[in-house]
């Protein structure tokens, strides 16, 4: 029986798993697909080989997927997600020298863990700078339209603090975020697993906030495709959307998490060490500063709660936090239509359910 082939694009990140998992382990094939997996740099090539049909799909960031369907900032091609493929996975990580200057300035017996005590040291670190006339901090994040960019901009926010006047944010593709590091063109960055880790590892960065700390439930990558191809390929997609559901239980289940690692760490997928992938895998991330070791069963969530049928109210968050920004001027309109990428109605035809809405999409911790 021959296979329907659908070019899958993704960048080397763990939350590429479910794509990865579903094509290396017959997932896809016992759907009748042959997915072929392409790796990609940076997201605006991802993007780009999507919205000109070089790939059928893509591994994407939630908010770029928005972005692209309202035009906003690239050629306006709509999009539809029909499937979540994860949720959180980020971290903020500094470089030993800049965690060194914030921790100085945490008040006594404050919880280095806790983002509001870190955001009050960050701001007498930036005025400090200021004062002894320094440039201000430079953080990395991979994509304007990332939650990377906006659980920065939440923390540093949150601190009383402007994320576009009192330090720098600087757009870097996530396999270069470590490089960024060691050539001091940052000081810090927030990108997902495992480049944080990376970074602990070589000796270069200190885990400073796991994204779970800022936001309990980050709508973070997606499985992207064209709307027209959604139309005209409706029955693939339903197959391709029960092979991605069946990997994403895989990954779930923690006697996997050591074949999960090893198929992940392969070359041609992250080439990263899988015991570095299975701190990930775990939640449980040594932080670089002495024995600290950040644990968090939701570090990275697959398809636990519902997480991978798309909820249209992270499209409206999503949404929310580029009007916040400045990235949209748009209304009413243009936000029913961001919220109109999420199908949730593909999602619950393809697998026969119909799931719960869970009662906080979101959760700040930060407000």
């Amino acid at each position: 029986m021959s296979l329907d082939r659908i070019k899958i694009g993704f960048i080397p990140l763990v939350d590429a798993a479910v794509p990865i998992v579903a094509a290396d382990l017959g997932f896809a094939a016992a759907e009748g697909i042959e997915i072929e997996l392409h790796r990609e740099i940076s997201w605006s090539n991802i993007r780009d080989r999507l919205t000109l049909g070089q790939f059928d799909a893509a591994h994407l960031l939630a908010p770029l997927a928005v972005a692209t369907s309202l035009g906003l900032n690239s050629v306006k091609t709509p999009l539809a997600v029909p499937i979540a493929l994860n949720l959180n996975g980020n971290a903020i990580t500094l470089a030993p020298h800049f965690h060194d200057e914030l921790m100085a300035r945490l008040a006594p017996r404050e919880d280095r863990a806790d983002p509001r005590a870190t955001g009050a040291a960050l701001k007498r670190l930036v005025e400090d700078r200021r004062a002894n006339g320094e440039e201000p901090p430079v953080l990395g994040m991979t994509f304007p339209f990332s939650t990377h960019n906006y659980q920065l901009r939440l923390w540093i926010a949150a601190a009383g603090l402007n994320p576009d006047e009192d330090v720098r944010l600087a757009v870097v593709p996530p396999p270069y975020m470590v490089d960024a590091l060691e050539n001091a063109h940052v000081d810090g960055f927030c990108v997902g697993a495992p480049w944080n880790s990376v970074a602990v590892e070589l000796g270069l960065g200190r885990i400073l906030h796991l994204g779970v700390e800022l936001l309990s439930s980050c709508p973070e990558k997606v499985l992207a495709v064209r709307r027209k191809w959604l139309d005209e390929r409706s029955d693939v997609a339903e197959r391709l959307i029960r092979a991605l559901a069946a990997a994403g239980k895989w990954m779930e289940l923690p006697g996997n998490r050591a074949e999960a690692s090893d198929l992940l760490g392969a070359s041609g997928r992250l080439d990263v060490a899988p015991s570095i992938i299975r701190r990930a895998l775990d939640g449980r991330l040594p932080t670089g500063a002495g024995d600290e070791l950040r644990n968090d069963g939701r570090y990275l969530v697959f398809a636990r709660d519902g997480a991978m049928r798309p909820d249209e109210r992270h499209a409206r968050w999503l949404y929310a936090e580029m009007a916040r920004w400045g990235q949209t001027k748009g209304g009413p309109e243009e936000e029913a239509l961001a919220a109109s990428v999420y199908r949730a109605d593909v999602f619950d035809a393809a697998l026969g359910i119909s799931a719960p809405s869970v009662a906080d999409p979101i959760g700040s911790k930060l407000g």
